[in-house]
């Protein structure tokens, strides 16, 4: 009997449960190479096509398991109001399954679709994003939902911050990574610049919290589905708008502004914006994830990473001008 790597085990251990919970058999299961640490399959049963998400244990550690059931709840419901979303299957109410070995997982639907490079959105792609996300965002704050007593990013001060880059260039300098100084430099030079009245943090709401274009997948021009709700929580729905937004459309010559805007006209079809909102909305992210990607060990990673690190430095530099490019949008 041929022996299982560790991948092919948790395979067969996922699809044991699932047949004797659902009564499917397997035809057909192919990896999903994306995401990090948890395995996915699509799988071809006598019962349709779905999309198995299994969760790695050591990852798993550093979830709170009542703030997914709540996700999976809510992308449940955003499936029943008609955003396209995969449908979770249930065992006795039960979302979230465990299989005979101790693995958590999901199955859900499987959806054909492209999931597109960073940067590479067409203008229609981000309209059409822009139009779903808006009515994510109706559905997830509709009353529904009872608010948080607090947002999930609480902006520090400057002064902190400050402090933060300080600490960051004296790592650096410590541990021979000098060649990064002037991208410490620069987040610290754009740090005096903001003004944190000028955030709009009372906007809060639910929201989906990793937005980009690894968790959206495309048909033609459309938006075939939008993933992946683990992150979901109360907190600023505009950090989705600015997230999708530079995800979708910062390419090689900086942010294209007319793609940019081409999602704003699809999110107001849900939203009455305030003026400034676009340009806000990119500070803010900025003021939120700069701290997460730009660090003195940044030049040993690898993958998205990358990409995020290359945002946060693009948006240091033209923080400044973001209102004027954008036009007061």
């Amino acid at each position: 009997m041929p022996i299982l790597t560790d991948e092919q085990a948790v395979l067969a251990d996922l699809t044991a449960t699932c047949s004797h919970l659902f009564g499917f058999t397997l035809f057909k299961a192919e990896p999903i190479k994306r995401g990090w640490l948890n395995l996915k399959w699509k799988i071809t049963t006598d019962s349709g096509v779905f999309l198995l998400k299994q969760y790695n244990k050591e990852r798993f550690k550093k979830y709170n398991q009542e703030d997914l059931l709540f996700a999976f709840e809510q992308q449940t419901r955003l499936f029943a109001h008609g955003l396209p979303c995969p449908n979770l299957y249930t065992y006795q109410g039960s979302s979230f399954l465990k299989s005979a070995k101790g693995e958590h997982f999901l199955l859900m639907d499987y959806y054909d679709g492209k999931i597109l490079p960073s940067g590479s959105l067409t203008k229609h792609q981000l309209y059409d994003l822009g139009r779903l996300t808006g009515k994510m965002h109706c559905i997830l704050n509709d009353g529904s939902l009872r608010r948080a007593s607090r947002a999930q990013f609480i902006p520090p001060s400057i002064k902190e911050r400050l402090a933060h880059w300080e600490d960051t260039k004296k790592r650096a300098i410590a541990t021979g990574k000098e060649h990064l100084l002037p991208l410490f430099e620069a987040q610290a030079t754009a740090t005096e610049t903001v003004c944190l009245e000028a955030l709009h943090t009372n906007d809060t709401g639910w929201a989906h919290r990793d937005l980009w274009v690894d968790n959206v997948l495309f048909k033609r021009n459309d938006v075939a589905a939008i993933l992946d709700f683990d992150r979901l929580k109360y907190d600023y729905p505009q950090l989705d708008v600015a997230r999708a937004i530079l995800s979708g459309a910062l390419g090689r010559e900086g942010l294209n502004t007319d793609f940019a805007l081409a999602f704003l006209d699809g999110y107001k079809e849900y939203h009455t914006v305030k003026q400034g909102f676009l340009a806000k909305s990119l500070l803010l992210l900025w003021y939120m994830e700069s701290t997460w990607w730009v660090h003195p060990k940044m030049d040993e990673e690898e993958g998205p990473p990358r990409r995020f690190q290359l945002e946060m430095a693009w948006l240091a530099e033209n923080l400044q001008h973001l209102g004027e490019r954008l036009e007061g949008r």
